[in-house]
């Protein structure tokens, strides 16, 4: 008896993203959902309830996304059969992603981390990215010691910008440099999309600022909007475009060596492969549910000489057990 990946002994097959399924589906549309609303409550909310809530806010967001990753992870577990593979290499990327933040944080922007999240999302999928994503970000908190109210909201945009990658098209037939040229122009775009929503985390929090840029409880959505698009210009602007410049350079130089090194190992690690067995007459799926017996269905007299049906030749009364 022998493991074998589906299709054992033909070529090897192509890696392909870890697929989601009903469960995984949910667990993240549920997770998003509560993201989008603590991100954007602010703007709907009136007065000066706004800065006592975002405060208090975090702790709470941060309680319910922990355990919804664990939800996303279980529930694709159970839906694609992943093993403790998967779940290893998870903690390797993300142990990679959060030695990689500390390099560039503090320097114009210059973050090489987001350039190995895009990959990953790219080669293991949409649910397996956003939780790479979230766990990455929690571990390199915890590494830097830049644990504080921001940190969730960090794990959630992480996940989106992650997850983005996994949902890009052509996951199996675009290969060589137009895949690069379409992860460059995600990540640059997703570069400065992660850059605005962090920033709304933080702008309602804000006092003091000039008019022009401040955000004001209880005005219109629209006008906020305008204002935050200001504040987004005068502020962060620059740090946004060092992330996405360096996140395009590491792509078009070393992106296609990182790309065929996680597939290789998402192709050795064959997160789905179903179990098969070798029998006589080839291999044979494992059977679910129903025990194959053992033991010979048939047999003669020991004293007639005639082999027993199921043992096959040589074999007697005596080698049943």
């Amino acid at each position: 008896m022998a493991d074998r990946a589906a299709g054992g002994g033909g070529p090897v097959s192509a890696a392909r993203p870890v697929r989601l399924g009903p469960r995984s589906v949910a667990a993240l549309v549920l997770i998003s959902a509560i993201g989008v609303v603590a991100f954007g409550w602010p703007l709907l909310a009136d007065g000066t309830s706004v800065l006592a809530g975002r405060s208090q806010d975090a702790p709470w967001l941060l309680a319910v996304v922990l355990p919804l990753l664990v939800a996303v992870v279980v529930a694709t577990i159970a839906d694609c059969g992943m093993d403790a593979k998967a779940v290893a290499m998870l903690g390797v990327l993300a142990a990679v992603g959060a030695a990689l933040r500390p390099l560039g944080a503090g320097t114009a922007g210059l973050e090489p981390m987001f350039f190995l999240m895009v990959l990953s999302g790219r080669v293991l999928g949409p649910g397996f990215g956003f939780v790479l994503g979230a766990v990455t970000m929690f571990a390199s908190a915890l590494l830097t010691g830049g644990v504080g109210p921001w940190m969730p909201f960090q794990m959630l945009s992480m996940g989106w910008f992650t997850m983005g990658a996994g949902l890009l098209p052509g996951p199996v037939a675009l290969r060589g440099r137009g895949e690069l040229l379409m992860l460059s122009a995600y990540g640059a775009v997703a570069a400065f999309a992660y850059g605005t929503v962090m920033n709304l985390q933080g702008w309602v929090t804000l006092q003091g600022m000039g008019s022009g840029i401040s955000f004001r409880p209880g005005d219109p959505v629209h006008e906020n909007l305008v204002r935050f698009l200001a504040y987004c210009a005068a502020t962060s602007l620059g740090w946004d475009l060092g992330r996405a410049v360096l996140t395009v350079v590491l792509m078009m130089t070393i992106g296609s060596t990182v790309l065929k090194a996680l597939r290789r190992a998402t192709r050795r690690a064959a997160f789905e492969a179903q179990v098969t067995f070798e029998g006589a007459g080839g291999a044979v799926p494992e059977p679910s549910g129903v025990k194959r017996p053992t033991g010979p269905t048939s047999h003669t007299n020991d004293d007639s000489g005639t082999e027993l049906a199921a043992g096959g030749p040589g074999t007697s009364r005596g080698d049943v057990h």
